[in-house]
């Protein structure tokens, strides 16, 4: 099969095209022809090895598995003897969080992964859109914050991969929304379900008067610091990014009752039924893929590129 190799760290051009062995299924596993798959941030962190952390978990010198990818979504080929809730056949979302591989043709996934049915209207590139900051943004909102109708919540790079999705959620719990992007992606930000919506160009809500229960940063780009004059009493500022002082600020923070910084890895707290979850939201309406550019497999270079402008609005697909 064909797929995307990474045998160092660094810029996109450590990707290269090879021909590599098609994965056989154990007798819990599925094998899955590959439809789509994304680029994201957290790609092109691994990719770069960026934070150091990422070297510590996943090899110093080079990447432990060199095809990269997480979300991915496409058709099961074939499956093991003991799987008994999927066939051949069948159009599947999934999530390899813990030797990645969407990269490339062919994956064989566990059966006790992060997995769920496509519906028949659904895309698989919206599948895995959705996936790929849905699951993020629900983490977060639903499970750490405990986001509740009528609070208040500013969604910081509400444009993003993360964002767009984090402001359908919050809408869909019965939140506030303010959203923080740019300009040029108001209309988008709140055709999501923002009630407000800030350009960070021109207006700092760290310095407004208006206070919020959840700050979720999708983006990394705030600090507790800077949030904590417009947290309520007991409010809770969100991040995706794992900085060593926001580590320090979630262990500070937590001893007390007040205003907190939280951080989750996200990708390794999914589950069957968060996928599931996304996908009756989307079959019904609630959740809207927001899908800016497709590459095919081979310029997965050009889409890490692209990623890295931070100029994407939703997300960006890789197609098979």
């Amino acid at each position: 099969m064909r797929a995307m190799v990474q045998l160092s760290y660094g810029s996109p051009e450590v990707f290269v095209m090879q021909e590599v062995a098609k994965p056989t299924p154990g007798n819990k596993e599925l094998l899955i022809r590959i439809k789509a798959a994304k680029v994201g941030p957290s790609d092109c962190a691994f990719r770069k090895g960026n934070p150091f952390m990422i070297k510590l978990l996943y090899g110093l010198s080079r990447p432990k598995f060199p095809i990269g990818g997480c979300e991915l979504a496409g058709v099961i080929e074939a499956v093991g003897e003991e799987v008994q809730h999927f066939k051949p056949g069948d159009r599947v979302l999934g999530m390899s969080v813990k030797n990645f591989g969407a990269f490339a043709e062919y994956k064989c996934l566990s059966a006790d992964s992060p997995l769920a049915l496509i519906p028949d209207n659904i895309t698989f590139e919206e599948a895995v859109g959705v996936c790929d900051g849905g699951a993020t943004a629900l983490t977060f909102l639903r499970d750490k914050a405990h986001l509740r109708e009528g609070q208040k919540v500013l969604i910081y790079g509400a444009s993003g991969s993360v964002g767009i999705y984090a402001v359908q959620l919050a809408r869909y719990y019965g939140a506030e929304v303010t959203g923080v992007c740019s300009g040029a992606n108001e209309g988008l930000v709140r055709n999501a379900g923002a009630d407000f919506v800030l350009d960070y160009k021109k207006e700092d809500f760290t310095k407004a008067d208006k206070a919020y229960d959840i700050i979720f940063d999708a983006v990394g780009k705030c600090s507790f610091s800077d949030c904590r004059r417009v947290l309520s009493d007991k409010g809770m500022y969100l991040t995706t990014a794992p900085r060593l002082s926001t580590l320090m600020q979630m262990m500070w923070t937590s001893m007390f009752k007040g205003r907190r910084a939280v951080f989750a890895a996200a990708g390794l707290m999914q589950n069957k039924s968060n996928l599931n979850f996304l996908m009756d939201l989307t079959n019904n309406g609630t959740l809207h893929a927001v899908i800016d550019r497709r590459f095919p497999l081979e310029r997965l270079p050009d889409a890490h590129q692209y990623v890295e402008t931070e100029r994407k609005r939703g997300n960006v697909i890789i197609q098979l």
